[in-house]
């Protein structure tokens, strides 16, 4: 008779069948879509002026007496409410990583509890501040610098559907960015790599860092260095919490198996 111990598969996931597995699935999803609708309904009527505010960092860089344009008839309309389906998204993040979690939960071990849901809250914490970032240090810099280089006798009229998709595309750019931390300490808990490992392979980081900043911000050395610090710095405190997770994760095994 094998050791109930030995056994990978926790008892709770042990227990349910595959077809309540599926049913468990289907009322998380359904409770995140609805959490995402609610959120749509309370953001949808302040689209326009939520639209204004994040049009802000390059409406304040444009000339006097010229503002943003719609090229396309129906942007008008589709523009404020892309933004505020993206926005109810955005806000319904805890309740669609709270869904998620409670429905892998019951398949983890005690010390893997104690660990997964403090890594899904700070990572929910670090895509905010990173889209935070971008918003109020990286849009200034980078409307600072397009709205600058313009050739002379260029009239600048952005189109709101245009300028939409770009700041988007860099709130999830910076938003994942600031992921770092999470990253390395996944890849330090699944084994695939060690904290020494890591800190050896720094310089290669903090190039790869600089690469990425110069990809992701205009080609000046201001906007690429805010850009790839605080990614250094942030791979930093992921080797540093990476260390102190491998120390509960091996102490814990190590107590489980004295248990056992």
């Amino acid at each position: 008779m094998s050791d109930p111990g030995s056994n990978p598969i926790p008892p709770e996931q042990q227990e349910m069948p595959l077809i309540e597995h599926l049913l468990e699935l289907r009322n998380r999803l359904l409770k995140m879509v609805l959490a995402v609708i609610v959120c749509f309904a309370f953001i949808y009527p302040f689209a326009n002026d939520l639209y204004l505010w994040l049009s802000l960092p390059l409406r304040e860089l444009l000339p006097v007496g010229q503002t943003m344009i719609a090229t396309d008839i129906t942007s008008p309309f589709f523009a404020p409410l892309k933004l505020a389906l993206v926005l109810a998204v955005f806000a319904a993040i805890p309740v669609i990583l709270y869904q998620l979690w409670s429905f892998v939960a019951p398949g983890l071990y005690a010390h893997e509890k104690r660990l997964a849901f403090p890594l899904l809250f700070t990572s929910v914490i670090l895509f905010y501040a990173g889209a935070a970032f971008a918003y109020y240090v990286v849009f200034p810099l980078v409307f600072g610098f397009f709205t600058a280089i313009g050739p002379e006798g260029i009239v600048e009229l952005p189109d709101i559907s245009s300028y939409l998709n770009f700041v988007l595309k860099m709130f999830f750019a910076f938003g994942v960015a600031f992921e770092i931390p999470i990253a390395t300490v996944l890849l330090i808990l699944t084994g695939a790599t060690t904290p020494q490992d890591l800190a050896a392979k720094r310089p290669y980081v903090v190039v790869a860092c600089f690469i990425i900043g110069m990809l992701l911000t205009p080609p000046d050395i201001i906007s690429q260095t805010l850009l790839a610090v605080p990614m250094w710095i942030l791979f930093e405190f992921g080797i540093l919490f990476g260390r102190l997770a491998y120390r509960r994760v091996d102490d814990a095994s190590e107590g489980e198996s004295d248990s056992a």
